[in-house]
């Protein structure tokens, strides 16, 4: 499995984008889809989910918050943190998403294209209680619910071909594309020519055809 950046930094990456949305929420007084949209807007959220570690492990979460909206032209007066013993449902989101992003390699964007972060805040009960491996399970079956088509539908879509004129253009048997598009065949474990015919047939990356969500 390939995951989004070196395993070293990944608690600091935790606590860091926890305390991000925490402070923002608690302290700015943003709504939390709210200052998740600025971040996700900023080139910020690329470089953390990229494993930037200037901002993994040379920033706080308070350092982050005012980064993104820096970077964003949008100043503010700072303010000094409120220091909680218990953590809050939006602390936990950070914490959980963090290593969701990290395991899956997915974009920050891509993931709350399929789970709003108000969605990933839901599901602090139960399971804030639970091992994070069951959370990472539970986000793998919604994104799949909702994404409800293969990287290589997308695409294929998106460049306006029938399955039968992609299996034209790039020589790979029509019940072959078919088979990845519904699943039935792993493209992950696709033969090496097939990607790049069908990368270069759709115009893309062979890593944009590659499900990070299996």
């Amino acid at each position: 499995m390939i995951f989004a950046y070196d395993k070293t930094y990944l608690e600091n990456a935790r606590i860091v984008l926890a305390k991000m949305l925490d402070f923002a929420v608690y302290d700015l007084h943003y709504e939390l889809e709210q200052y998740y949209g600025l971040f996700l807007s900023s080139e910020i959220s690329e470089r953390f989910g990229e494993g930037d570690f200037t901002l993994l492990a040379g920033r706080s979460g308070i350092e982050l918050t005012y980064e993104v909206l820096d970077s964003l032209g949008m100043k503010r007066q700072k303010v000094t943190p409120r220091y909680s013993v218990t953590r809050s449902e939006e602390y936990w989101t950070g914490w959980a998403l963090a290593y969701y992003q990290w395991k899956s390699s997915l974009r920050f964007s891509e993931i709350e294209r399929y789970i709003p972060i108000t969605e990933i805040r839901e599901m602090y009960i139960p399971y804030h209680e639970m091992d994070i491996r069951q959370f990472t399970d539970r986000m793998d079956e919604l994104y799949l619910e909702s994404k409800k088509g293969t990287n290589l539908k997308i695409l294929r879509k998106y460049a306006g071909m029938s399955q039968k004129e992609l299996a034209e253009m790039s020589g790979v048997p029509l019940r072959t594309i078919q088979q990845y598009e519904q699943r039935q065949k792993n493209i992950n474990r696709a033969k090496v020519e097939y990607l790049i015919r069908l990368s270069q047939s759709l115009s893309c990356e062979i890593t944009d055809l590659i499900e990070k969500v299996e």
